[in-house]
């Protein structure tokens, strides 16, 4: 009888424990619609299109081991006065099939201002040829956006570290 009251409040617990759903991405890290600047016809912004290589996960001995990986997006503004804008941001897996935009309306990034997305380590989808494509307003006499890539893992003792630069196609 011991052993039933026993397995009866241990079922009672685990049934009333609530697991919270994790977000496998911060896929709003930032309030984007704070964000959010319009941009008219008349500003005569100049745009651009840049790359940004990125993985979630490497090989690891062999191709059929791999290594997850943290990754933090770095959307950069270098200029010390003026105001860049990002249209669009992005994120394609290994077979150049979108994964998510992780946003459609132009937002603004003040001067000498970093504004990052990051990408859990247990997200997987992008796989070991992850990438994102950014499209950006800027004024001509402005320089042009800096993209970077930075990912991490710590499992244990062991750490891994490395950086990808944005480069711009368009």
């Amino acid at each position: 009888m011991r052993n039933f009251v026993s397995l009866i409040v241990l079922l009672l617990i685990f049934s009333c424990t609530e697991k919270a759903q994790k977000e496998v991405s911060s896929i709003d890290p930032v309030n984007w619609s704070n964000r959010t600047a319009t941009i008219s016809v008349q500003d005569s912004l100049m745009s651009g299109t840049s790359y940004l290589s990125v993985y979630s996960e490497i090989y690891s001995e062999t191709e059929h081991r791999t290594h997850n990986l943290t990754s933090t997006i770095s959307m950069r503004n270098t200029n010390l006065r003026d105001t860049i804008y990002i249209n669009k941001a992005e994120y394609f897996d290994t077979k150049g099939n979108p994964i998510r935009t992780y946003f459609d309306e132009t937002i603004y990034i003040k001067p000498m201002e970093t504004v990052e997305i990051v990408i859990d380590e247990k997200d997987r989808s992008g796989g070991t040829g992850a990438n994102f494509l950014f499209q950006w307003s800027i004024k001509p006499s402005s320089h042009e956006p800096y993209f970077e890539g930075v990912m991490i893992s710590t499992s244990g003792q062991q750490g891994l570290s490395f950086t990808t630069e944005g480069k711009r196609v368009e």
